[in-house]
């Protein structure tokens, strides 16, 4: 996508005003250098949520934000100053402080600040989305590897690790409650930051954590933990979406609109070099790439788009009422939070039209080989676990949708069920006993039996 320029101050008077603008600081510092002048824009990102990286991680190692700066041809020299934070509530902190111009958080913490931005005098606006799963998958409730809890009835009375304030928290309530279960008085809640709660989970001092990606993947990667609940049984939209101050927004269009497009072309890497992007994010986080592609993948757990679709407003006015009952926020006025001019004119209306309409591709199992730079796409679990069975030396992971939700997982941690000549991959163990459970003859088998079954 061509860079879009501003066109030039055409007289002293307009030059004047273009200059007095330059030296208004962003989030960082602004100041005289050389004929024009210099302006540091501040981003906070999250490196290791992975479904921010279109806004974040990503697109600061393709450089794409500072070439569309440089692009702008306002005489004015950029620099970005790029802040990387473990969690949403700092950045929000920063934000309304007027110390980070643009923020990048998931949808529970992007109401948070929204209520934040209101209360103390600093608005700010959802301006872009980065990844979204429309039923739910980003969020997930595991246990540990030897855990005999394999229900959400199971919680009852155990320790549960969270973030509270986060979409993996209201994955939790709402599970909860859907199993009939009172969050506040069924479970002890733990709000730990992931990397704490993951400890936890492992020393044994909680039971279960739920958590937001790319936790409960590296943790199952890792073999560390065991998916307990797919989030994406709530068949509630969850994402992560990008946040402007509104002070900044409205000084400041052209350089918020340079970093959609920007925001967009790493989108367009993201779709067209899936591994590409996987290694190149692995790589700045630490993170296996195998568990970056299993969310950020061809067919990963996430969709990556900028527009701002109307299920994602939907969902996050259904949010409100979570974090409202937890007392972390009163009413939240979504509509006016939402601001999907900036992302418009950046992309174009008839772009902007398009990738409003696209959606997530049909769920399919992939097979990456190793030292390959692409995968293999299987229509059929089946199909894929034969496969894996033929080359069990050269594949590096093998994933597969779930069979109800369509949620990727890791081949070798889904629970697998024969049925008759068919085999079909579950995330977690009670999806797969309520479909044992309605099909006369199908069984639970190791991964190792469904290994054979297909060969």
């Amino acid at each position: 996508m061509k860079p879009k320029r501003t066109a030039l101050p055409a007289t002293a008077s307009a030059a004047a005003v273009a200059l007095l603008l330059s030296l208004t600081a962003c989030g960082g510092d602004a100041s005289a250098g050389g004929d024009g002048s210099t302006v540091t824009v501040t981003v906070g990102y999250q490196s290791r949520t992975i479904n921010t990286v279109t806004a974040g991680t990503l697109l600061r190692s393709l450089g794409h934000f500072e070439r569309q700066l440089n692009a702008l041809g306002d005489g004015v020299t950029y620099k970005v100053d790029w802040q990387d934070y473990a969690t949403g509530a700092p950045i929000t902190a920063q934000m309304t402080a007027g110390k980070i111009d643009i923020g990048s958080m998931g949808d529970f913490p992007l109401l948070i600040n929204a209520a934040r931005g209101k209360q103390l005098g600093k608005p700010t606006r959802l301006v872009s989305v980065t990844g979204y799963n429309l039923r739910g998958g980003l969020n997930t409730i595991v246990t540990a590897p030897g855990s005999s809890l394999t229900s959400l009835e199971d919680l009852k009375g155990k320790k549960v690790s969270t973030s509270v304030g986060s979409a993996a928290d209201g994955t939790l309530v709402r599970a909860l409650q859907r199993a009939g279960l009172d969050p506040a008085k069924d479970i002890e809640k733990l709000n730990q930051q992931p990397a704490v709660g993951a400890s936890a989970l492992s020393s044994g001092s909680a039971d279960a954590l739920s958590q937001f990606v790319a936790w409960p993947g590296l943790l199952a990667h890792q073999g560390k933990a065991k998916a307990l609940y797919d989030g994406a049984r709530l068949d509630l939209p969850t994402f992560h979406g990008v946040t402007a101050r509104e002070d900044f927004a409205e000084e400041r269009p052209a350089v918020l609109e340079a970093f959609l497009r920007a925001q967009a072309q790493a989108t367009d890497y993201l779709d067209a070099h899936p591994v590409a992007a996987a290694e190149k994010v692995a790589k700045a986080t630490g993170l296996p790439a195998e568990a970056v592609y299993l969310y950020n993948g061809a067919q990963g757990i996430a969709t990556f788009d900028p527009a701002i679709k109307p299920q994602l407003v939907a969902a996050l006015k259904k949010d409100v009422s979570i974090l409202r009952d937890a007392k972390l926020t009163g009413d939240v006025d979504v509509d006016a939070f939402v601001d999907d001019r900036y992302v418009k004119r950046a992309l174009g209306p008839a772009a902007y039209a398009d990738r409003l309409a696209a959606g997530p591709p049909k769920p399919a199992g992939e097979v990456w080989p190793k030292g390959a730079s692409k995968t293999l796409s299987f229509t059929s679990p089946g199909a894929l676990l034969k496969h894996v069975a033929a080359h069990r030396d050269e594949v590096r992971a093998a994933y597969v949708p779930d069979a109800t939700t369509g949620t990727l997982w890791f081949a070798d941690r889904s629970v697998w069920v024969a049925d008759g000549a068919g085999l079909l991959p579950f995330l977690a163990p009670e999806t797969a006993r309520e479909y044992v459970a309605g099909h006369g003859g199908a069984r639970v088998v190791p991964y190792a039996e469904a290994l054979e079954r297909a060969s």
